[in-house]
């Protein structure tokens, strides 16, 4: 009965040290305090609400988790970064990098993605209800099930899917017709 209870104590702190070490890195968090680069660091659950990250280099950071919410992120390099679970409320992200990015079950609601490039980024279930898309590239991204600035949730959208077409005669040249999915197809 004491081995069965020394054992399960063991397991128990063995388990807490895991969980620790693959959490937020205080050291990485000063780091990117006093230099406002920190790639590939481990900040995941950090909050930096508010804080001013413009042109914060980031890639390939984990921010898994993390509290974003009115941070200024204009032109900061996330290539690569994961962000699944971020909440990324009202924070502007104008001309920012978020290529190859992993943004899944993120919130997005009200930020500035003006200028921003999504370029093969994975926006499932992300939440981009009334962010500002102005000239923002979105090439390769993975929109399954995102909710879009208008609150339309999507299916599965094509590689070439831009929230800037204006009419629905421009999805002639991608040869789509009406395939279901696609913002080209009307019943």
């Amino acid at each position: 009965m004491k081995l069965q209870i020394v054992s399960l104590v063991a397991l128990i702190i063995c388990m807490g040290l895991t969980e620790k070490a693959l959490g937020l890195n205080p050291q990485d968090l000063e780091q990117l305090k006093t230099s406002g680069a920190c790639p590939r660091c481990e900040l995941s659950g950090a909050d930096l609400n508010q804080f001013n990250l413009a042109g914060a280099n980031l890639r390939g950071a984990n921010l898994k988790e993390a509290n974003l919410t009115q941070a200024n992120l204009s032109n900061a390099d996330l290539t690569g970064a994961n962000l699944e679970s971020a909440v990324l409320k009202s924070a502007n992200l104008t001309g920012a990098s978020l290529t190859g990015t992993n943004l899944t079950s993120a919130s997005l609601e009200n930020s500035n993605l003006s200028f921003t490039g999504f370029i093969g980024a994975n926006l499932a279930a992300t939440n981009l209800q009334g962010a500002t898309l102005y000239l923002t590239n979105f090439r390769g991204a993975n929109f399954r099930l995102t909710t879009l600035p208008v609150g339309s949730v999507t299916s599965d959208k094509p590689y070439w899917w831009s929230s800037q077409r204006i009419n629905t005669k421009q999805c002639n040249k991608f040869k789509a017709g009406n395939t279901r999915g696609t913002t080209c197809y009307a019943e």
